[in-house]
């Protein structure tokens, strides 16, 4: 039944709106073909201008009436959120922006990545947006340096890192030479017109990233600092923007140092009866090198990664999960970068661009192993990321805009994935023991995290199997390579991606465990009458809310 707008409705739909027509780079997220050519304003300006708006409209949500549990959701979700970018604006922390994987300058790129690249007309609109990409990228260095008058230094490391991925970007065989290149592969009729613009616009916009290493390089990196962590009180925000709860940092560093000795001691029963007398390093080595778990190539990757999709999206459908038929099909492509990150992106608001997940291969790497990847499709399709976001965005009955489309709280996302994954274990998938190793490898990676990020950021003690004392990067390394068996390249860009976005990695397991939590809770409320698939059902209904906004609205 459609639900009637209420004035909470109409005040979180003005402000999506207004973040939508500020946002060019949003509207391409979104799937909309307006301003396509055009990227966000991230000069200092621009940050202000969207820290206004968050802080005008917070300060309405107190004198709209309640009318229903909806309405109680959305003034919880916008107070929770909007208070956050109050407080880091206060903070100055929305003007640095310099990390390994989450910047200013990776956004600019990804923007590419979900414009239409079918037509001569689509690759025309490319190239004219290539020509603006100095304007942003000056635009965010302005931010940057903004951020450090400000008294918020990047990090020498993570300089270090950005620059060397742009370096990665502009080269030979990079992302912005790669780009004529798949014009020409992919368009039905590329014209001449539009090749000497593209490759016009592939020059100006690799001439723009490469001023920007060398300012990061020669300007920024002398104002940079050599520590890494952001202290206690930085992170216990940085913590609540990520999951959207207070989290008892001192108490959740042990849990994880607790959490990745039982995931260890898991590991090694499991390894016992898949390959008697091997340890569980030589164990996994051993399945990387059985045939009936390897893939060559990254389109047989490809490939088993869509049949995969294909497969759980038709079983799981109509008996553990409604799937809508606008949600009913997923892509699964190779990204066209080499960072070795794993992701997805939504579906266009009509539905007419699919979800999508994305795999950048790390250069070189040419032989895939399905024991350790089935879980990441579970996690970004379905009953993941795909589901879950897919769901609220179907949901046009009961949510607003906002609540549809602009609104992700990581904690709630991915903590809602990696509960995922488990639950395919409950209902059959990982029956074979290599999957389920490869279940518990990845529940390792995600309490490894927790005890790194929490570790180094608030100054605890490293373990003494590291050597104890302060966490350093080669404390971090040695310690993720102790408990995760991942390629060195990858397993040095996810250490690096803790200390330079700090509070984001703990919020997958954090999420998993409320998720978790919240279920054992609802089921002892309901007793024999509850149902697993109409819990999932209503807790996905709510769309991505802080985990304390969900707790509210699923236990009262």
């Amino acid at each position: 039944m459609q639900r009637t707008p209420t004035a909470l409705d109409r005040l979180a739909d003005g402000y999506f709106d207004a973040l939508v027509a500020s946002s060019p780079m949003l509207m391409t997220s979104l799937g909309l073909a307006s301003r396509q050519d055009e990227f966000d304003d991230l000069a200092p300006a621009g940050v202000a201008a969207q820290a206004a708006l968050a802080a005008d409209t917070l300060a309405e949500v107190d004198a709209l009436p309640v009318t229903d549990p909806v309405d109680a959701v959305t003034a919880s979700a916008l107070k929770e959120r909007l208070s956050i970018i109050n407080q880091q604006h206060l903070d100055h922390d929305d003007l640095m922006d310099i990390s390994n994987i989450a910047s200013g300058l990776h956004a600019i790129r990804e923007a590419f990545d979900l414009m239409p690249q079918e037509s001569d007309a689509d690759w025309a609109l490319i190239a004219r947006r290539l020509l603006r990409v100095p304007e942003a990228v000056s635009g965010w260095l302005e931010s940057q340096e903004a951020g450090i008058e400000a008294g918020v230094a990047p990090a020498i490391r993570q300089v270090d890192a950005l620059v060397e991925q742009i370096s990665g970007w502009i080269g030979p065989q990079g992302f912005f030479a790669n780009l004529t290149s798949r014009a020409a592969r992919q368009a039905d009729d590329l014209s001449a017109d539009t090749g000497d613009a593209l490759a016009q616009g592939v020059l100006i916009a690799s001439a723009a990233y490469a001023a920007a290493s060398h300012q990061l390089k020669h300007q920024i990196r002398s104002q940079a600092t050599a520590e890494d962590a952001i202290g206690q009180q930085r992170y216990a925000l940085a913590s609540r923007e990520f999951v959207g709860s207070s989290v008892d940092l001192a108490q959740t560093y042990q849990w994880g140092l607790s959490q990745v000795a039982e995931l260890e001691d898991q590991q090694r029963e499991l390894c016992a009866s898949l390959r008697p007398g091997l340890s569980v390093t030589d164990t996994k080595t051993s399945l990387d090198h059985d045939p009936l778990y390897l893939l060559h190539g990254t389109p047989a990757m490809q490939a088993w990664m869509q049949a995969r999709a294909n497969q759980v999206m038709f079983e799981l459908n109509g008996r553990d999960f409604d799937i809508p038929a606008p949600i009913a099909r997923i892509e699964c492509l190779i990204a066209p970068t080499q960072d070795g990150g794993i992701y997805y992106t939504e579906p266009s608001d009509d539905f007419s661009r699919p979800g999508r997940m994305w795999w950048s291969v790390p250069a070189g790497q040419t032989t895939f192993s399905t024991w350790r990847e089935l879980t990441t499709v579970h996690h970004e399709g379905v009953p993941g990321h795909h589901l879950q976001i897919g769901l609220a965005m179907c949901n046009r009955d009961q949510l607003n805009k906002w609540r549809r489309q602009g609104l992700w709280v990581s904690g709630h996302g991915e903590g809602w994935a990696l509960y995922a994954e488990g639950l395919m274990s409950d209902l059959g998938y990982l029956d074979d023991a290599a999957m389920h190793l490869g279940l518990l490898d990845s529940m390792a990676l995600r309490m490894v995290r927790v005890v790194i990020d929490i570790g180094l950021h608030c100054g605890f003690t490293a373990p003494d199997e590291v050597g104890g004392g302060d966490w350093t990067f080669d404390k971090a390394l040695a310690y993720f390579n102790a408990h995760v068996m991942m390629d060195p390249q990858v397993a040095r860009f996810e250490v690096l991606r803790y200390f330079g976005w700090p509070g984001q990695a703990p919020s997958y397991a954090l999420g998993c465990r409320a998720w978790t939590e919240i279920r054992q809770a609802v089921k002892q409320h309901q007793g024999e009458a509850f149902s697993l698939r109409q819990f999932h059902a209503d807790a996905l209904a709510i769309g991505s809310v802080g985990l304390d906004t969900l707790r509210g609205a699923l236990l009262g």
